[in-house]
């Protein structure tokens, strides 16, 4: 039985979006595609009073990607042009299918200790499906199970961990997203199909994929090759977000909010929202 081991480690890069937004940036989209089915991770911070007063991400558009985004400390605001609007907090968890089209906006809210802490994940969506209608999952932190044991914390946001499910459903990347939490000494192993891509965000503390394997610490963006399995194992304590999804094999034509398949849907979408079509007018 093969167990998966890093492929490579990526530092974020420091990138500013929105009106002001400091990330950490791990992967943007590419032509390239290498990390099918997923298109971007972010994690934005904000805890130094220096930076000043939080932005955001005003009124913008979205289509053919779902976005994930997934808070620790503080909130974020937002609304959209389906009339949603609402306030996701720690532990709170909002999965956006654009399909189609969508326009919304973010706004990060500090806690009262100042911080607001969190990520953002894009996924690709299959050609098939780039305009369906958009939708919202959006979880609180009290519907999304928990697995404590032996000294191993699972938050499953999306996918399967010994046997609880989690409350994101009907994904077309067939996603695993959770929230991995080891303490020192204590290792975790879990299956995932060989042909899925699989990533490793690890923001506390470090760990090891693979028995022999090199330590990856706090933070970096670890990527894991083809295997059966996953082990992890922690001699310090390390918590991280472990993601996987089945890749679409489709070229892909990014461009700013939107990820396409070709440039002339691209064109497409640029015009439709010159001419106010863009949004879909059919309900949900």
């Amino acid at each position: 039985m093969s167990t998966r081991t890093v492929s490579r480690t990526i530092e974020p890069k420091i990138v500013i979006e929105g009106a002001g937004v400091k990330l950490r940036r791990s992967i943007s989209p590419q032509r390239s595609n290498l990390f099918d089915p997923f298109l971007l991770f972010d994690h934005f911070i904000f805890q130094d009073p220096i930076e000043g007063p939080i932005a955001g991400f005003p009124y913008h558009p979205h289509r053919g990607i779902e976005t994930v985004t997934y808070m620790l400390s503080g909130s974020t605001h937002h609304r959209d042009s389906l009339g949603n609007a609402g306030l996701i907090g720690p532990g709170d968890v909002q999965w956006m299918t654009s399909g189609r089209g969508i326009l919304h906006e973010e706004m990060p809210r500090r806690d009262s200790n100042g911080q607001v802490d969190g990520f953002q994940l894009w996924v690709n969506l299959p050609k098939a499906r780039k305009m369906v209608p958009p939708r919202y999952q959006e979880i609180s932190t009290f519907n999304i199970p928990e697995i404590a044991n032996s000294g191993i914390t699972v938050r499953v946001i999306a996918g399967e961990v010994s046997g609880t499910q989690g409350p994101v459903t009907e994904i077309a990347a067939h996603p695993l997203y959770i929230d991995l939490t080891l303490e020192a000494g204590v290792s975790f192993t879990h299956f995932i199909p060989v042909d899925h891509t699989v990533i490793a965000y690890v923001f506390d503390g470090s760990c090891r994929f693979g028995t022999l394997g090199d330590i990856v610490s706090s933070v970096c963006l670890a990527v894991l090759g083809k295997g059966e399995h996953i082990g992890i194992h922690s001699d310090n304590g390390v918590r991280l977000m472990l993601i996987s999804g089945a890749p679409f094999g489709e070229p892909i034509m990014p461009y700013g909010p939107f990820v396409m398949n070709t440039k002339e849907e691209i064109q497409q979408a640029l015009q439709d929202l010159r001419e106010g079509t863009f949004v879909d007018p059919s309900p949900v």
